[in-house]
């Protein structure tokens, strides 16, 4: 199964680091281990990799693993390179294992931790929080891009309010070692949003991680401003979550591809100002520094 997922993604597997042969010796770089967990349930043979240009793709020369049957990675880079640069892992259509269900996920989907969540294991270099990779951990990255927040605390602090969470809640933990039912259920409701836009934000359904990030964070900005209305469980929350659904696949194709960098801050923009019904936004006419437009779900 791990090689069926390198080979999906177009992987160049680079689980060490070898320095050059330099005055006739052969020496080895020394690298840092950077290991943890992938979920919305623990993620088996997702691929995990040191996103060095910030694309959300694995390009070559970049580190990367597959995890293992218990959803864990254990990643080596330079030392330097902690902190430095985000982490992704792809969840691959038909090939990642899902241990809530003990089935291939049906949708491929992009995970990712902002660079200065970064934990190291070894080396003595360390970040900020655990190297837990989920729908949380994506969601905080992405607020941060909006560059709205000083820290990554009033990142998580912004998350945990929308769950109903009180502020200081770990919300960059491993909520399935913590049986927190809570951030687990919106966790798998939010990679279930994600997975179900991957034709809008991935190219060829998932057979190449070509993602298009102005779509990819339109929907990310969507999902947080309606997080409230698909945090939980029963018949009101998944109609609440088909409508999102139907809501994203309608918009996202509004948000012009091929400017992965663009600042996607007002995508976020109906989740920071609170909003109505759960923060459904549902098409409410606002203005802009760049005008009058509609938005729905938040995305503008």
């Amino acid at each position: 199964m791990k090689k069926q997922a390198l080979a999906v993604l177009g992987i160049f597997v680079s689980a060490g680091i070898m320095a050059g042969c330099g005055s006739g010796t052969n020496t080895t770089a020394k690298t840092t281990s950077i290991s943890g967990k992938v979920a919305d349930g623990y993620l088996v043979n997702a691929t995990v990799f040191l996103d060095k240009n910030r694309n959300y793709r694995l390009d070559a020369g970049e580190p990367s693993v597959v995890t293992d049957t218990n959803g864990a990675y254990a990643l080596n880079i330079e030392p330097a390179e902690v902190g430095n640069y985000p982490i992704v892992a792809i969840a691959t259509k038909g090939v990642t294992i899902d241990k809530d269900t003990n089935l291939p996920v049906t949708s491929t989907y992009v995970l990712s931790m902002h660079a200065v969540a970064v934990t190291s294991t070894t080396g003595g270099v360390s970040g900020t929080v655990s190297n837990f990779i989920s729908p949380m951990s994506s969601q905080i990255r992405e607020l941060m891009e909006t560059g709205k927040y000083a820290t990554m605390r009033d990142a998580m602090n912004a998350l945990g309010k929308k769950l109903g969470l009180a502020d200081g809640t770990g919300m960059m933990d491993d909520y399935i070692a913590a049986n927190n039912t809570t951030m687990h259920t919106a966790a798998r409701n939010m990679a279930g949003l994600m997975g179900s836009q991957m034709a809008l934000v991935m190219n060829n359904d998932g057979a190449t991680t070509a993602v298009d990030v102005n779509r990819y964070r339109g929907m990310m900005g969507t999902i947080f401003s309606n997080i409230s209305s698909v945090r939980g469980a029963g018949p009101t929350t998944q109609t609440a979550i088909t409508n999102l659904m139907g809501t994203m696949m309608t918009n996202l194709p509004n948000i012009t591809p091929g400017q992965p960098f663009r600042n996607m801050s007002t995508a976020f923009r109906g989740g920071m100002m609170g909003g109505t019904n759960g923060g459904m936004m549902g098409g409410a006419t606002t203005t802009t520094s760049t005008g009058t437009g509609t938005s729905a779900g938040g995305m503008m």
